[in-house]
């Protein structure tokens, strides 16, 4: 392989140390200059090995005039501090860049040079800010949004005292609106939607319900823009142009936590700097041909729903509120009756049960080229049987369900380090559906608890896992029944109105539940749900292997 040229080298102080640095298309690096020693009669020579210490040019925060007064982030503290320079050199300038900690936590990290002259510093600075210039994937302007009721009411002081300097730092422009009721964000963005060109994208600071708010916000503008009827279930809808970004600031950061590893700000701040972004898809839910929702992490309904129709009561109690509902959901042990209709993708696309997490520049999510992106917008009315041509087919299940998730990601979060389907992949155009069959207490438990530990959750005989392109389902109707409304035979305009009889003895009370979408309720039980493959971009690089 042929060695990059360099277009700048040098030999610099660092401190009192020579160093070589050099400078090319992708790399800069630097190493202590090796000295000699002289030892025995003869004076030999030995040479000390040097470190040679290197950074990515894609991940240079920024460089500058100077020592580098400026705050940056230290192992093991929660708060940005001032590095003081003690001796101030007068030919000096420092590159700031990311490092890498545990648990994939990005840190912002300097490493000041001193030149000889000050035509030598001035070379290396314009050299370097070329070099970050050439990056035309970095953003230049941002639109952020703030909401500072959100989770622990620390969204504000977050962004303030930890992302702003970092943002300031490496000369992106910022837009700040404060949010100050629910769905500000998701309004101003559709009433703003044909401004949005000066903005490289939209940062969103707070939690999941922030982030659901600019995606609502974003999508629907750009739906509205190409006359695409959202209320249509069937319509394939425009991807987004403006990339998101977020900023964790919320109870839970399942999306932030899900999609980088951590739910550290800086970390996030640090990622939407570099600019590197990768696709995800959205689910799109109806109901009797109106939207209701999107959604990016998990439907749930069941367990999960009864969990946040608890925790809603008690949103005084903060995310305390949560663990409280969890418990009262798992004593009720309530179990609803339904009927779920859904499309299996292709064996090609992988089953939920392989273990294959979605990393950064995952194979199984790059598969899904552009092409195939707009080979599938085209297909409209022959979808059906073009997915049946490709091996798939509508199925069927019927019967007692505690729960009945899909998750769009693996929606994993700190208490759930590998979430609640890890191996649910970000941008392949699936979700994952799970299903949670009446079981004993105890049975129950024992599926919760692998959600926190390395087992296989679905290795219960009472789950049932699919990766799905799309599903329906149908609860108990107030007659005691299910239908068993094929939507296929809907779909071709032979709608046929049976219903399944279900035995009423011996059951216990299963009065519907709602669904959950992305932590937002939604009201209607029967629902229908599409997954729109790559609909928008997140400023992330992704999970990177440690």
């Amino acid at each position: 392989m042929e060695k990059e040229q360099a277009l700048l080298s040098s030999r610099l102080f660092q401190g009192r140390k020579q160093v070589d640095v050099v400078l090319n298309c992708s790399v800069l690096t630097w190493k202590e200059v090796e000295k000699s020693t002289k030892c025995g009669v003869g004076f030999s020579n030995l040479s000390k090995t040097a470190a040679c210490h290197g950074v990515q040019v894609c991940e240079i925060v920024a460089v500058q005039d100077g020592d580098g007064a400026h705050p940056i982030t230290k192992p093991g503290e929660s708060e940005m501090v001032a590095k003081q320079p003690t001796k101030p050199h007068p030919h000096a300038f420092t590159v700031c860049y990311v490092r890498r900690s545990a648990r994939h936590r990005w840190l912002c990290r300097d490493v000041t040079f001193c030149c000889s002259r000050q035509s030598l510093r001035q070379q290396w600075i314009q050299a370097i800010s070329a070099s970050l210039a050439s990056l035309g994937h970095r953003p230049r302007s941002l639109l952020v949004y703030i909401n500072p009721h959100g989770g622990r009411q620390r969204a504000e002081w977050v962004y303030r005292r930890k992302v702003a300097p970092l943002f300031s730092r490496a000369g992106v422009s910022t837009d700040i609106i404060i949010t100050e009721r629910a769905n500000h964000a998701r309004d101003h963005l559709r009433a703003q939607h044909g401004n949005l060109g000066k903005y490289d994208g939209v940062v969103c600071v707070g939690g999941d319900g922030m982030f659901s708010e600019v995606l609502h916000g974003l999508v629907s503008g750009t739906q509205t823009d190409h006359g695409v009827d959202q209320d249509h279930p069937d319509a394939h809808l425009v991807p987004c142009s403006l990339r998101i970004g977020i900023i964790p600031a919320g109870s839970t950061d399942c999306i932030c936590y899900t999609t980088m590893g951590t739910n550290d700000p800086v970390t996030s701040a640090l990622h939407i700097i570099v600019g590197e972004s990768f696709p995800m898809d959205v689910c799109s839910v109806h109901s009797n041909n109106t939207l209701l929702r999107y959604s990016v992490s998990l439907l749930g309904y069941g367990f999960y729903g009864d969990v946040l129709t608890n925790s809603e009561k008690n949103r005084w109690m903060g995310p305390l509120r949560y663990d409280l509902a969890g418990v009262r959901a798992f004593l009720s042990h309530r179990y609803y009756e339904g009927s779920i209709w859904f499309v299996p993708a292709p064996e090609a696309q992988g089953q939920p049960r392989v273990r294959e997490r979605c990393v950064a520049r995952c194979h199984v999510c790059q598969q899904r080229s552009y092409s195939e992106n707009m080979k599938l917008k085209q297909l409209s009315e022959d979808e059906d049987k073009s997915i049946k041509g490709s091996g798939g087919e509508w199925r069927v299940a019927h019967g007692k369900f505690l729960a009945v998730n899909a998750a769009a990601m693996s929606c994993a979060c700190p208490r759930s380090p590998r979430g609640l389907s890890p191996s649910a992949h970000l941008a392949d155009g699936t979700a994952d559906l799970i299903l949670v069959r009446k079981c004993s207490r105890f049975s129950f438990f024992r599926h919760l608890l692998r959600h926190t530990n390395a087992d296989d959750q679905f290795d219960h005989s009472f789950v049932e896992v699919h990766r799905v392109r799309r599903f329906r389902f149908q609860p108990k109707n107030q007659e005691g029944s299910v239908s068993t409304e094929d939507p296929s035979d809907t779909e071709k305009g032979t709608k046929t109105n049976t219903f399944r009889p279900l035995c009423r003895a011996g059951d216990e009370v299963t009065a519907q539940s709602i669904w959950t979408c992305d932590g937002e309720i939604v009201p209607q039980a029967a629902i229908q749900v599409r997954v729109q493959g790559q609909l928008i971009r997140l400023f992330a690089r992704g999970i990177e292997n440690q």
